[in-house]
C-alpha cells in the first residue's frame, strides 16, 4: 500500500539533537531568512548551497534549522518540510 500523502501518516524527519523547529518569518535576500524558531527565539539563518536552487524555501514555511555553537543567534537550514508535512507535525504536536 502506497501513502501518497493523502490523509496516511508519512514518517517524517525529527530533528536530532542540535536542530529546532522553525517557521520562516522573512526573506532578507541573498540566501539569508529570519526563521523563529520553537526554542523561542529568532535567528538569520543561511541557505546551504547544497539546498540553492535544489529547493524553494518561502515564508511560512517549516523548516529546521540547526544554530552555530558559536554564535547562537544565527544557524544553518538543514531541512524544509513540505505543506503537508507541516500540517501533520502540527496535528501530532511537534510544533503550533
Amino acid at each position: 500500500m502506497s501513502d501518497d500523502g493523502e490523509g496516511g501518516r508519512k514518517n517524517l524527519r525529527m530533528p536530532d539533537d542540535d536542530e529546532v523547529f522553525a517557521t520562516v518569518t522573512n526573506m532578507l535576500g541573498a540566501n539569508r531568512v529570519k526563521v523563529r524558531c520553537a526554542d523561542g527565539q529568532e535567528r538569520t539563518v543561511r541557505i546551504p548551497g547544497k539546498m540553492q536552487k535544489r529547493i524553494w524555501i518561502r515564508e511560512d514555511d517549516v523548516v529546521l534549522v540547526e544554530p552555530w555553537d558559536w554564535q547562537d543567534e544565527k544557524g544553518d537550514i538543514t531541512w524544509r518540510y513540505e505543506k503537508s508535512e507541516a500540517d501533520q507535525l502540527r496535528r501530532e504536536g511537534h510544533i503550533h
